[in-house]
């Protein structure tokens, strides 16, 4: 029996919302087994982050280093790396076994504010990790960290989109959630020619946290799977958007959505 295995590199949210938790949530609810490299454990829930713990990059090489030389890879998903040090030792791991399909999500802030990526750190994430990636997922604000531009509009968008291809990805996955004044949700792909719009009615709801997580997560599971990326993109949409729909109200905060509600469909 074939079974998509994905690489998970990431830190934990002890919430559960979002994070190495919530990427396992998503990558088994689509039929992928999913391993870990935990980057960095919070103290976290639903109203912030309160504490976190870096791990030597050393050790992060390491998780990686004894998953993909006995269960093997079929893709690998990155979320919060917190530092330089983590960064390069990631993408060393990623030339040394050539892991491909890459999803990069360029974890910077957390929903509550709480900063996940040590501002030192972006140059290295631009120069040793993206050119690495088939995908990269930034949302708005991490567009505009990685681009220096204001994003207000869906032209803004596929302008974030052309410089942040620049850094080297195959494609480049604007994320348009965060955009005022739309009843739609917008993301933009770009594999440095075309766009392609991805679109779902906005769900009006605070219950948001770990929609980047799950989203990227998706995308790895479904990469793993064989399909190619435009199809994998546009499932991951909808299976995001079945899980804002299907958000748990936990918490005194923003609640997490829900990767399985792709399973009560």
């Amino acid at each position: 029996m074939s079974i998509p295995r994905v690489l998970i590199i990431a830190g934990s949210d002890s919430g559960g919302g979002a994070g190495i938790q919530a990427d396992l949530k998503t990558v088994s609810a689509l039929g992928a087994f999913g391993m870990t490299a935990i980057t960095a454990l919070t103290a976290q829930n639903t109203t912030g982050v309160y504490g976190v713990i870096e791990m030597p990059p050393e050790f992060v090489a390491q998780q990686i280093e004894v998953c993909v030389t006995d269960i093997g890879c079929d893709a690998v998903k990155t979320g919060m790396l917190a530092n330089a040090g983590i960064i390069e030792a990631v993408a060393e791991q990623i030339c040394k076994h050539n892991l491909q399909p890459l999803v990069v999500d360029p974890v910077m802030i957390a929903k509550s504010g709480a900063p996940l990526l040590r501002p030192e750190a972006i140059e290295t994430l631009k120069t040793q990790l993206l050119p690495l990636a088939t995908v990269i997922t930034p949302n708005l604000h991490e567009a505009c960290a990685l681009t220096g531009m204001e994003i207000r509009s869906l032209d803004d968008m596929r302008e974030a989109a052309k410089r942040l291809h620049q850094f080297g990805p195959k494609f480049v996955i604007v994320k348009g959630g965060h955009l005022e004044g739309r009843s739609e949700s917008v993301d933009i792909l770009y594999d440095g020619t075309d766009f392609t719009e991805f679109r779902a009615p906005r769900v009006e709801t605070k219950n948001t946290h770990g929609t980047g997580c799950i989203f990227a997560s998706a995308i790895a599971a479904l990469l793993a799977e064989g399909l190619d990326i435009q199809a994998a993109v546009q499932q991951a949409k909808e299976f995001i958007t079945a899980a804002i729909r299907r958000a748990l109200p936990l918490g005194k905060g923003h609640g997490p959505a829900n990767p399985m509600a792709w399973l009560k469909r």
